[in-house]
C-alpha cells in the first residue's frame, strides 16, 4: 500500500479536524493516537491480477506491506468495516494514517465505494475506492484508487488472534507513543474497562472501551477534555486491537461523518 508522496501506543491522539479550519491533518494536530500512510499517484500493481478465491469473508487480524515499505496493520470487521493503519516509509514506529470504510466480500474479492484515507502526513483526508482479493484467514491484498487521482497497493497476511475471545486484562496498561508532530502520548487502560490519558501539549482525555460481540476486538469511545484538545470536547467512536507478536495496541475513532477524530497505534511500556 503506497499510500501517496503528497498526501505509536494505545491511545496517540491525533487531530483530524476539518480540513477548511486546519489545512491538513498535519497542520491541526494538538494530541492525538497515529498510525500506517496512504496517499495516490504511483500506478502501483494491479490488485487486479491475483489469484481470486472461494472464501467467503476477509474478515480478520491482516499485516503486511506496501511496495514502498510502509508496514500495515488491518482489521476487517464481520459487519464488513475495516480500519487499516499504515506507517511511513521505512519507519514502523511512525504511524502515517489510516485508511477506513465499509466493504462486501465475495467469492474471495473486496469492494469497498466508500474508502477514506486520513493521512497524517500534510495530505488530508482523501477520498477513494478499494478493491481486492482474499484468501479467508490467508492473506488479504488490496489496491485504492484515488478520487483526484493515483493509486495505492499492499499486501497482507492473517494474524489468527483475531479468533481468540476478547480479554480486557490482555490490554491493561500504559501504552506511550511518539507522533508526527513530535507530541508524546501517554495513555492507560484499567481492567474496569476505562482509560485515561493526557499528550505532552497539555491535552487530556478519558474514555471506555467493551469487546465485540465477534472478533478480538474492542468498541472505543473517546471524550477530549478541551482546551489544548484540537478535538475539543468531542466524542468519538471507534475500535481497539493488541497485537500480542508486537506488542503493539492499535485504535481508531471517528465521528459520525468522518471528518474529525483520531488514530493511534502504540507499544506497550
Amino acid at each position: 500500500m503506497e499510500w501517496t508522496n503528497i498526501a505509536r501506543c494505545l491511545l496517540a491522539f491525533y487531530c483530524m479536524s476539518g480540513l477548511v479550519a486546519c489545512g491538513s491533518l498535519a497542520n491541526c494536530f494538538n494530541s492525538g493516537f497515529a498510525a500506517v500512510a496512504c496517499g495516490g499517484g504511483y500506478g502501483e500493481s494491479n490488485v487486479s491480477s491475483l489469484p481470486q478465491s472461494t472464501a467467503t469473508s476477509a474478515e480478520g487480524f491482516w499485516r503486511g506491506t506496501t511496495p514502498t515499505r510502509r508496514t500495515v496493520g488491518g482489521l476487517v470487521l464481520d459487519d464488513g468495516s475495516y480500519w487499516v493503519f499504515y506507517t511511513a516509509r521505512g519507519d514502523p514506529n511512525l504511524l502515517a494514517g489510516l485508511v477506513q470504510g465499509t466493504g462486501t466480500s465475495h467469492s474471495g474479492s473486496f469492494g469497498s465505494s466508500n474508502t477514506r484515507d486520513f493521512n497524517l502526513e500534510g495530505v488530508g483526508i482523501l477520498t477513494a475506492t478499494m478493491r481486492g482479493t482474499y484468501v479467508q484467514k490467508n492473506n488479504f491484498n488490496g489496491m485504492i484508487a484515488y478520487r483526484r487521482g493515483g493509486t495505492s497497493s499492499f499486501t497482507s497476511t492473517y494474524n489468527p488472534d483475531y479468533e481468540r475471545v476478547p480479554n480486557v486484562n490482555v490490554m491493561v496498561g500504559s501504552y506511550s507513543g511518539r507522533l508526527a508532530t513530535s507530541q508524546t502520548v501517554t495513555v492507560t487502560v484499567s481492567s474496569a474497562g476505562t482509560l485515561s490519558g493526557h499528550s505532552t501539549d497539555g491535552c487530556t482525555f478519558t474514555g471506555s472501551f467493551s469487546p465485540r460481540a465477534k472478533g478480538n476486538v474492542f468498541n472505543v469511545a473517546v471524550t477530549f477534555g478541551g482546551g489544548p484538545c484540537g478535538n475539543g470536547t468531542d466524542t468519538v467512536n471507534g475500535v481497539a486491537f493488541y497485537d500480542a507478536a508486537t506488542r503493539r495496541l492499535y485504535s481508531a475513532a471517528l465521528n459520525n461523518a468522518r471528518t474529525n477524530g483520531f488514530i493511534f497505534v502504540g507499544m506497550r511500556l
